[in-house]
């Protein structure tokens, strides 16, 4: 517990507006959205980098941990305070510095909720490209902290590929910078990279430059249904194989696609098997082209049928229906469990049978959602935590899961991070010497292991004398 004189200390920096103690306060920030759950000593909201930078100084010199937090939409329990201490929440840091339609970048501070900032740059003409399922809530800094994806991710890549400068505060409060504004920066080491989806754990961020690009001038959307999912599997292979990179490539099997017409009522095939959707962008002529080619190739692999998006509102009605696949699956039972298992495209269909073969072993319910393009699937178990025997099968599946994504060559985490939910596999992609070169970055520049203690790693890192 943190002394009630140090408390008072951090309302002296930031305000007593700015500092939430009471329990009762403090109960929301223990959680994200995981099953995960912490308490922090008390939350505190700071509004400029020098209050960071004292906040870090003073938390520092008593070896308070620390846990910055955005929106709390993380799915690796990244933001939640497993070691009490301070809770550093980032959203009254909310502003959009600056909007650079010359040399094509935007300055913002973390708390920017990424639809806001989306939505302004498109007034411009303008596209940043990173799109969370979360954007309308999950902020700048978290989904920089997380180097969130998306559904733009096959063509356009993830945060890490916009980030271009930060301006950040170290564990000791010393504040700096890295990278800058310019489209090519090879000075020194890429601290901007290395800061970019380190979950918190190596520096707390307070200003991100990201560089945008021209929006298209033409979009088209379109549903492919399957009456077998492993129709839908080939389809991803083929379309990536000819060449094509549509702007999204998105799966929903049976079981999502139930679930979302359940919540939504929005006219999804319950009979289908699976649903893939697609969008093309950039040139009217080449996304016509394209589009043709993708449904050629659709049907050429067993799809059923193909709506094609009319205008904008029926390109909308799709896009809600993939975003709306989490929040759908997590009605139907009181507890729901999201992965992030990522597999070369090329392994698509493998993993796609790999966790249905999972979910009839043990007996489970398991919606499979994704970016399928970029091989980034979402097993999502429903089930009760309430049930102990059945939390044990869940257990083994999870297990099950991220063994054969890392045997299909794949990796734990596509976009969510690796926070507590998956610490205690990292051994098993990076091997015990990649894990001592991370623990050696960890503890350089935190040595006292106050930023996000007990995240990435399983173990403490060892930390420098």
């Amino acid at each position: 517990m943190m002394d009630s004189s140090l408390i008072d200390q951090l309302a002296e920096i930031v305000g007593q507006k700015n500092v939430l103690r009471a329990p009762e306060e403090l109960l929301t920030y223990g959680y994200d959205a995981t099953r995960d759950e912490g308490r922090p000593d008390c939350v505190v909201f700071p509004t400029t980098t020098e209050h960071v930078s004292a906040v870090m100084r003073l938390a520092s010199e008593h070896t308070i941990p620390v846990c910055a937090r955005g929106a709390a939409s993380g799915l690796s329990g990244g933001s939640v305070p497993i070691t009490g201490g301070i809770s550093l929440a980032m959203t009254r840091m909310n502003h959009i510095l600056e909007i650079n339609t010359d040399d094509l970048f935007a300055r913002v501070e973390p708390g920017v909720v990424v639809a806001t900032l989306i939505d302004e740059v498109a007034k411009h003409g303008l596209l940043y490209p990173p799109d969370p399922s979360s954007m309308r809530t999950c902020t700048m800094g978290g989904a920089v902290a997380e180097n969130a994806g998306g559904l733009r991710g096959l063509k356009y890549g993830v945060t890490k590929d916009y980030v271009i400068g930060l301006t950040a505060v170290a564990a000791d409060g010393r504040v700096f910078h890295t990278g800058g504004v310019t489209m090519k920066n090879v000075s020194g080491y890429d601290m901007t990279k290395l800061l970019v989806g380190s979950e918190g754990t190596l520096a707390v961020i307070t200003e991100i430059t990201v560089k945008l690009i021209p929006a298209p001038e033409a979009r088209r959307s379109l549903m492919a249904i399957f009456g077998d999912i492993r129709d839908a599997g080939r389809t991803v292979s083929e379309v990536i194989r000819s060449g094509l990179i549509p702007a999204t490539l998105e799966i929903m099997d049976r079981i999502t696609i139930n679930a979302v017409e359940d919540a939504k009522g929005i006219g999804l095939p319950r009979e289908a098997d699976a649903l893939l959707l697609f969008e093309s962008d950039g040139d009217p002529a080449v996304v016509e082209k394209e589009a043709a080619r993708i449904e050629e190739i659709c049907r050429a692999n067993g799809a059923s049928e193909i709506r094609v998006a009319a205008d904008d509102e029926e390109r909308e009605s799709i896009y809600t229906a993939r975003r709306a696949s989490l929040p759908s699956l997590a009605r139907v039972k009181p507890t729901c469990i999201l992965e992030d298992a990522t597999v070369p495209r090329s392994k698509v269909l493998e993993m796609l049978n790999a966790v249905n073969e999972i979910a009839e072993r043990h007996g489970l319910v398991i919606g499979t959602f994704g970016h399928a393009g970029d091989g980034n699937l979402h097993p999502t178990i429903i089930c009760d935590e309430r049930d102990a025997e059945e939390m044990e099968r869940v257990e083994r599946a999870i297990d099950e899961i991220f063994e054969a994504a890392l045997r299909l060559g794949g990796t734990l985490s596509g976009e969510h991070g690796i926070g507590l939910a998956k610490r205690r596999y990292m051994e098993r992609q990076f091997g015990p010497e990649g894990m001592a070169m991370m623990s050696r970055v960890k503890a350089a520049l935190d040595p006292k292991n106050i930023l996000n203690p007990g995240k990435i790693f399983e173990v403490t890192p060892c930390l420098t004398s």
